[in-house]
């Protein structure tokens, strides 16, 4: 899962095409608020920024470059807040 600030929109979706990720589950206009210094992202006029999030599930030998990108990403910009979280996917169907 990666929640991203509205302002890396672009660049996540450049970062699926560029290494191919084609199943996944879009959500917009996510509210939070980064765990350490994150501000709140609420979509209010006090705080009006917002976020998305993606959810996909890869093979196990694509997530480390999946993570690559979006730390090259976080590290570019840091004001505007990605994170990406990865757990086993036991069974689907």
């Amino acid at each position: 899962m990666i929640i991203f600030s509205q302002a890396h929109t672009e660049r996540v979706e450049y970062i699926f095409n560029r290494l191919e990720i084609k199943g996944f589950t879009y959500w917009e206009n996510v509210q939070g608020e980064g765990s350490k210094t994150g501000e709140p992202h609420r979509g209010t006029h006090t705080w009006p920024e917002m976020n998305n999030s993606i959810l996909t599930v890869v093979e196990d030998d694509r997530v480390h470059e999946l993570l690559v990108a979006v730390r090259k990403l976080d590290n570019r910009s840091k004001d505007a807040g990605i994170r990406a979280f990865v757990w086993n996917i036991e069974q689907a169907i």
